[in-house]
């Protein structure tokens, strides 16, 4: 086990769930709320660990595959009606925002879209809020480390809400979680923690103790996503990619870009309810080759590490391990993507990619990604 501050408290290793009172009582939670989804109750772990609780816990098991401002306030009045102090955050990043997004009114009027940072909500959020576990069952978002919780909005944006208060009082990180987590989640979900290094690596910020991160992350990622999707109970597999997911979000403080930039509208889409990770690895070859010219030495530095064009290896991985061809395999249109790029250059990760975008550049790489 390991305890590391860093942005937030983490406490990291296999067997911690087990140590989920002890960490509520430390933040003086009597009464917690299980933020989850249908799925992990259906599969027993919501109950596992709501059973390691002395007093059962009130549980909201509706969050969306892309939480919506809608789920937050039903899991809100869940939260109200139970007399709940605290949330515990259980699943994927789609849960884990939705118990931030929960979170934050425990201490704050509606509507969301007032709090959103492309809305200038940032200084509208305060820390009068209850405390919050995240619990992460899969190692992708890295939302348990992360300032942001992303919600589809009540006007159907998919925005996010950013502020050092967003981050969960404890990032309680057990890779025994995702032991068995089927193959093609351990793919989208993986590559979603490594396209949060490539974005913060490429990013144009001076920051190199969060470069430095991203590329231990990358590391983490690279030599063991095939491993973990083949065999999800290679036990120093899931490890590496729970921690290539930890450090994947502990690097994006220092900006994302036009990947997460298109992926963002393109998961607003409520026809098709994309996976974002998925999304994710489909954009990253062609976004890798928009910022090719910008990134200087950055891009030999992944080739030397890849040991082969940084886009041509993404790529490959992607075969590898199963991911979609491409955006049209998703039933993504020629019409919709026209709406994505406009809607891309208003999203809060368009300004930190290091190769500024204009709508047309972002609709030659979605029709690239196609």
């Amino acid at each position: 086990m390991a305890t590391i501050s860093y942005l937030t408290r983490i406490e990291f290793g296999e067997g911690q769930v087990g140590r989920l009172p002890e960490f509520l009582a430390a933040l003086n939670v009597k009464r917690p709320l299980i933020a989850t989804d249908k799925g992990l109750v259906a599969s027993g772990l919501a109950g596992k660990v709501a059973g390691l609780l002395k007093d059962a816990p009130a549980i909201f098991d509706g969050t969306p595959a892309n939480p919506t401002e809608a789920a937050v306030q039903e899991a809100l009045a869940v939260y109200r009606r139970e007399g709940c102090d605290g949330i515990i955050g259980l699943g994927g990043g789609s849960a884990l925002d939705l118990a931030k997004g929960v979170r934050l009114l425990t201490g704050h009027e509606g509507p969301l879209s007032q709090y959103t940072l492309v809305a200038g909500g940032l200084s509208r959020i305060h820390g009068r809020i209850c405390p919050m576990i995240a619990v992460p069952t899969t190692a992708g978002t890295g939302s348990e480390v992360g300032r942001a919780a992303v919600i589809i909005t009540a006007e159907g944006r998919k925005l996010g809400i950013i502020s050092p208060y967003m981050l969960p009082s404890i990032a309680l990180c057990d890779p025994e979680l995702t032991y068995g987590l089927p193959a093609g989640l351990t793919a989208a979900t993986g590559m979603d923690a490594i396209s949060h290094c490539l974005e913060t690596f490429m990013a144009s910020a001076f920051n190199p103790p969060a470069d430095s991160i991203a590329m231990d992350g990358l590391m983490r990622g690279w030599r063991s996503l095939e491993a973990a999707v083949r065999d999800g109970s290679d036990k120093a597999a899931r490890n590496d990619m729970m921690m290539c997911a930890l450090e994947g979000a502990m690097a994006f403080q220092k900006g994302l870009g036009a990947v997460h930039a298109l992926t963002h509208p393109l998961g607003a889409i409520r026809s098709l309810n994309l996976h974002h990770g998925t999304l994710n690895a489909i954009l990253m070859p062609a976004v890798l080759r928009f910022n090719r010219p910008v990134i200087g030495g950055k891009w030999g530095e992944l080739a030397r590490f890849f040991g082969s064009a940084p886009d041509e290896a993404i790529t490959r991985l992607n075969r590898s391990i199963g991911i979609p061809s491409g955006l049209k395999a998703l039933g993504v249109t020629p019409d919709m993507m026209g709406q994505v790029s406009e809607e891309a250059l208003k999203d809060h990760c368009h300004a930190t990619n290091p190769r500024l975008a204009t709508a047309a550049d972002y609709l030659q790489i979605l029709e690239e990604a196609a």
